[in-house]
């Protein structure tokens, strides 16, 4: 099982659009907090984020939320 890399210690606060977003999960991805298909060669894969309407919105970036793909303060816990 591959363990994803913490690619930062706080949250990606994005005000989004509308529509598809894929999440990077694996944390490798060059363009955080979205997937670049770095996670090739991993069992990890991107979380699929779909938005009906434009809103603020915490993506975790240390990967190690509970509630992918929002931040839940796991990045509290990390090294």
């Amino acid at each position: 099982m591959s363990e994803p890399v913490v690619a930062s210690k706080t949250p990606y606060v994005l005000e989004l659009e509308s529509g598809t977003y894929m999440w990077c999960r694996c944390g490798r991805s060059a363009n955080q907090p979205y997937c670049d298909g770095s996670h090739k060669g991993t069992d990890l894969a991107p979380e699929k984020l779909v938005l009906e309407e434009p809103r603020k919105v915490a993506l975790c970036g240390c990967k190690q939320t509970g509630n992918p793909p929002y931040c839940d303060g796991s990045h509290k816990n990390v090294d």
